[in-house]
């Protein structure tokens, strides 16, 4: 679906961030700014976003002089005493009076050179260029070590980038016009002088117009501090906001995600660090909060009453491929558990928020994290994959990567029973499940209900119970989908019973192809919408839960369960489920 479907509906303008602005914001701002972020180029638009920009959270500096241009005029009071809002004509010729001076949005990509810059980063800019969904004027700033010029960057860039399948008629035009928006700046990462030239560079494109300015620090985590103190004090701005995405892991523990938050706020405010984790930008986990609170029919089974199990299921079939030296310091649990899982475990456990506003949301999520039981080592199971040789091809297993130490214990997939002390759940086991090299690629959320309690039909199943369970799957990637597992009867004279899918599938029902979660997320930045960012707290209380257990398993130097390349993962995990009586969705073959 095109972003600017979904951030600007057609005949509002307003779209989400419309509904997100506080009530005492006139009317005609929020409206405005929508509209220039997502292709809208009237002067209302254009006067609106640099309102907006002025008068939005994260600014650094005093900005007496602008803030004098555009702040509205005392409130009238009429004859019975109260006030008035300001006509929106009278707002919006406050606002001609900046019209020619409108914000701009500068973008950075530090460590611009890498992988993660070229796949993802880049591409989603793009794709928000391309649906209208970045403002009138941006820039973007490739930053790393690597000698390049800006030509260079620019072809570089150009390898990645792809149209909307639904919008290809003016793809390469798009594109050219994109490109001639980037620029390339060499430098050390730990170079005041660097960032300061740096800055020059984003002072010459951004003219006098108000500058906000964007970091995304697509770089390894022990130069995150580094980079923050040198942008901090030579290329942030001095009249807009300054903001800095932070790519995980957020450290290896509670100790050192700790020294890694106080680091950062040495030189910035919890407000300015967007510390990103791309699964929250994915389109389903986004859509768990609508599906739960927007439909009556769901809301009332959200709890122990009904819902006998919860599995979160991460699987890639693939092994490190030559990149385990990164992944060897962390591990699967770090690396998924830690941050995608859990995160998808809050919002899916969560209390019903007093409303959408981002801080409401992170408060439920810490609520459900602070409430979780101590991960215990009986309720973990972890396993390495090993060689193994399948329709004539030998898969090498774990530690004969070369990236990869000699006798690495390093668990390359684990699974866990975690629980939460609420009156909501107390007593559902929430089963995690993640891994490489399986025998398929897949992350779902899968909710089994409890059996009917004196099921008539019962001897239709046979002593199989949960052959008759109600299960809702969600399904995140790939193609995605929801499904709910009912039971119906098979047409005919005799009374046979079937199990089958109440089944939305998204390419079916929605053609548009479905944006990527950076492009969501990096939009959300830009708008300085933090919902579906970690909060420093948040990430405490995730750390706190799994930090105890690391540690256990590193000094008891537990040895991972050996499993094929291509299979299932270790037979452990099966006799985790079977302890609290549970048998994991995904293994029944093939559903959909």
């Amino acid at each position: 679906m095109a972003l600017s479907c979904m951030r600007c509906p057609a005949g509002t303008g307003g779209g989400a961030a419309a509904a997100r602005r506080p009530a005492a914001t006139p009317p005609s701002s929020s409206v405005a700014f929508s509209l220039a972020r997502c292709g809208g180029r009237s002067a209302a638009a254009a006067s609106g976003w640099r309102i907006d920009a002025v008068a939005g959270k994260g600014v650094k500096a005093p900005m007496d002089a602008v803030e004098n241009a555009v702040t509205p005029a005392a409130p009238s009071t009429v004859a019975n005493g109260t006030s008035s809002a300001i006509i929106v004509e009278e707002f919006e010729d406050l606002a001609s009076l900046v019209r020619d001076d409108e914000a701009s949005v500068s973008i950075t990509v530090v460590g611009a050179s890498g992988d993660l810059a070229k796949k993802k980063i880049f591409p989603a800019l793009f794709a928000l260029y391309y649906e209208g969904c970045l403002p009138k004027h941006f820039s973007i700033f490739g930053y790393a070590r690597s000698k390049m010029t800006d030509a260079e960057l620019r072809d570089m860039v150009s390898k990645t980038l792809t149209c909307r399948i639904d919008k290809r008629e003016n793809c390469s035009e798009k594109m050219e016009e994109f490109l001639k928006r980037c620029f390339y700046h060499s430098g050390q990462y730990d170079s005041e002088e660097d960032f300061k030239e740096l800055g020059k560079k984003i002072k010459q494109h951004e003219g006098p117009r108000v500058s906000n300015h964007l970091f995304y620090l697509s770089i390894p985590p022990n130069i995150f501090l580094d980079v923050v103190k040198c942008a901090s004090k030579s290329a942030s701005s001095v009249s807009g906001w300054t903001r800095v995405i932070v790519e995980k892991p957020f450290g290896r523990d509670s100790e050192s995600s700790a020294a890694l938050t106080k680091g950062l706020k040495q030189y910035l405010t919890e407000d300015q660090i967007f510390r990103i984790d791309h699964y929250l930008g994915k389109e389903l986990v986004e859509n768990l909060s609508v599906l739960r609170f927007s439909n009556l029919v769901f809301e009332p089974l959200w709890s122990r009453q009904y819902i006998r199990n919860v599995q979160l299921i991460f699987s890639e079939d693939f092994g490190t491929e030559g990149r385990g030296g990164y992944f060897d310091s962390y591990g699967i649990i770090r690396d998924i558990m830690q941050n995608h899982l859990l995160q998808i475990l809050a919002l899916f456990a969560m209390e019903t928020p007093i409303s959408l506003e981002a801080e409401d949301i992170r408060n439920e999520k810490v609520k459900v994290l602070r409430s979780m039981k101590p991960l215990r080592l009986e309720d973990v199971v972890i396993g390495q994959y090993k060689s193994h040789t399948k329709g004539g091809i030998t898969y090498p297993g774990y530690t004969e990567d070369k990236t990869v130490p000699k006798g690495s214990l390093t668990p390359t997939f684990a699974a866990a029973a975690l629980f939460i002390n609420n009156a909501r759940w107390d007593g559902v086991p929430f089963l995690m499940k993640a891994g490489k090299a399986l025998h398929t690629k897949q992350a779902e959320i899968r909710v089994q209900f409890r059996h009917v309690p004196g099921n008539l039909y019962k001897g239709s199943f046979g002593t199989d119970l949960d052959r008759a369970t109600n299960e809702l799957v969600i399904r995140v990637q790939p193609d995605e989908g929801i499904y709910l597992k009912i039971n119906n009867k098979i047409p005919g004279l005799g009374m046979r019973l079937d199990r089958s899918n109440l089944n939305l599938h998204y390419a079916a029902r929605y053609p548009k192809e479905i944006p990527d979660a950076y492009e969501r997320l990096l939009l959300d930045a830009i708008e300085g919408e933090r919902r579906l960012f970690i909060r420093s707290d948040e990430l405490d209380a995730a750390w706190e839960l799994f930090t105890p257990l690391l540690k256990e398993l590193e000094q008891k130097r537990m040895a991972p369960e050996l499993y094929p390349y291509g299979s299932r993962g270790p037979v452990g995990a099966h006799y985790l489920a079977a302890k609290y009586n549970v048998r994991w969705g995904d293994l029944g073959g093939s559903e959909h």
